[in-house]
């Protein structure tokens, strides 16, 4: 049974499920250093260079799994200890060099940072080269080439460097907490803070005095996740869990599909504020651009606020693919809401933490939102919403929406906004390729996931907006 893309991934499930394992009897304190030796015993063969150091590192991700650096306002942090495996970044000359007589590569380095070895074969000082990659550009036979690590390639806004320790090192002011460095480091040495002792401590309370409930928001991608279950069995797991309530994110979909519309039709032009690493992009990379992004709070902050009015003393934990959303609960004007964010990672960590078979359990029903709110789990799905809330709402207006499907996509449109060149009057940013069913906490990403959203959606019993947001009034 196939639960994870990566190695990589269930190495981080194992970590995250003994640590909760040992929370839930409140003897993870006395317990917390026999895990590593747990999770890789003596005999075990590893891939590090002994047993020790492949302890060592674990000894780092229990650190952050139990919550990280608190003087590190990032969700996303670098373990620089298992981070030395990956060459060093920039170019390099290849064995495709001929050792040729021009030279060319030599006459446009500036910095005198080429020179040759008896057989004509170039090689690049490092401490001189400025990785301006003339080089490279004049080579006959392509044979010097720009060596990006994983997480640099995976980093489409360039928040992450090498540091003089040849490990990475991420720029606070650009990360978007995206995750996507997390999901490609082949090692990894780049992981998301966890908040799941925190959803522990909120359920465990809330079983022993009764003094609130709990209740677990699931975002719509949870329809293309967890696929050797059923999706109502994942539900039900979640209520053996120890949540009182589960309820769709796709219902502040639907509320914010609604305002979002009628705000779009009264400015004349938006861009959406849903997916918090876009948001947080246009901020750090487009600050002109700011007072365009709508003022509803996304889906998960909408509707947790409805929670916390509703009912004051609740816990709300949303549970999704976006290791952003971590960053996005911290957020003042998100803080008073959301209680905690966990991944769909976690989640499967928390079942078998308490040994939670859920292909066992019988299936429970999720139906709070419509297929509007529900498709918002993929890209293009917010601006379908949209057109869908204008029309039920009667508003004439003629929207002309862009859906960006991932970083690279969203910055062209911003670019082109910046520059009064835009043909479009909506930007649906999705910070992550495919929209949040590519977000680095799935357990699994592929092509089906978006056929899986759209299944899921046609199945909502309610087939409009208005119907899905009118049960909350």
């Amino acid at each position: 049974m196939r639960k994870f893309d990566t190695k990589v991934q269930h190495l981080k499930y194992k970590v995250l499920r003994e640590v909760a394992r040992y929370a839930w009897n409140d003897t993870l304190l006395e317990n917390v250093l026999k895990i590593p030796e747990m999770i890789v015993p003596g005999k075990t063969s590893t891939m590090r260079c002994c047993v020790y150091k492949e302890r060592a590192i674990l000894e780092e991700r229990i650190k952050i799994v139990m919550g990280g650096d608190k003087e590190n306002p990032n969700v996303i942090e670098v373990i620089d200890i298992a981070c030395d495996e990956c060459p060093s970044a920039g170019y390099v000359v290849t064995e495709s060099c001929r050792g040729c007589l021009a030279h060319r590569c030599e006459d446009v380095c500036k910095k005198g940072a080429i020179t040759f070895d008896a057989n004509h074969v170039a090689h690049i000082d490092k401490s001189k080269c400025v990785d301006c990659g003339q080089c490279a550009k004049v080579c006959p036979f392509s044979a010097i080439i720009n060596r990006k690590r994983p997480c640099q390639n995976a980093c489409k806004i360039k928040a992450i460097s090498i540091n003089d320790d040849n490990a990475a090192a991420i720029n606070n002011s650009k990360c978007t907490a995206c995750g996507a460095c997390v999901y490609q480091c082949p090692f990894g040495a780049i992981m998301d803070k966890s908040y799941i002792l925190d959803a522990i401590e909120f359920i465990k309370n809330s079983e022993g005095n009764k003094k609130y409930k709990v209740y677990a928001m699931v975002a719509p991608s949870i329809s293309s996740q967890f696929t050797y279950a059923k999706l109502g069995q994942v539900i039900a797991g979640l209520k053996k869990l120890g949540f009182h309530t589960v309820i769709e994110a796709a219902l502040g979909a639907d509320m914010v599909a609604q305002a979002e519309s009628k705000e779009l039709s009264e400015k004349g032009f938006l861009t959406s504020s849903c997916c918090p690493a876009f948001v947080s992009y246009v901020k750090s990379a487009f600050p002109g651009l700011v007072q365009y992004i709508s003022h509803n709070l996304s889906p998960m902050a909408t509707l947790a606020k409805y929670i916390k009015d509703t009912d004051p003393g609740s816990k709300v934990v949303f549970i999704g693919p976006c290791t952003a959303k971590k960053a996005e609960a911290q957020l003042e004007e998100v803080k008073p809401y959301v209680d905690a964010v966990l991944t769909f990672e976690e989640l499967q960590a928390l079942y078998d933490s308490r040994d939670i078979d859920i292909t066992t359990l019988s299936e429970e029903v999720l139906d709070n939102a419509s297929y509007f709110g529900r498709i918002f789990a993929r890209s293009g799905g917010l601006s379908d919403a949209v057109a869908q809330g204008l029309k039920e709402q009667g508003i004439d207006f003629n929207l002309k929406a862009i859906p960006c499907d991932g970083i690279e996509e969203c910055r062209l449109a911003l670019l082109k906004k910046s520059k009064n060149v835009l043909d479009a009057n909506f930007i649906e940013g999705m910070a992550c390729i495919g929209g949040c069913i590519g977000g680095a906490g799935c357990l699994t990403h592929g092509e089906k996931s978006k056929a899986e959203v759209d299944k899921y959606g046609r199945e909502a019993l309610e087939k409009n907006i208005s119907d899905a947001v009118s049960v909350l009034k």
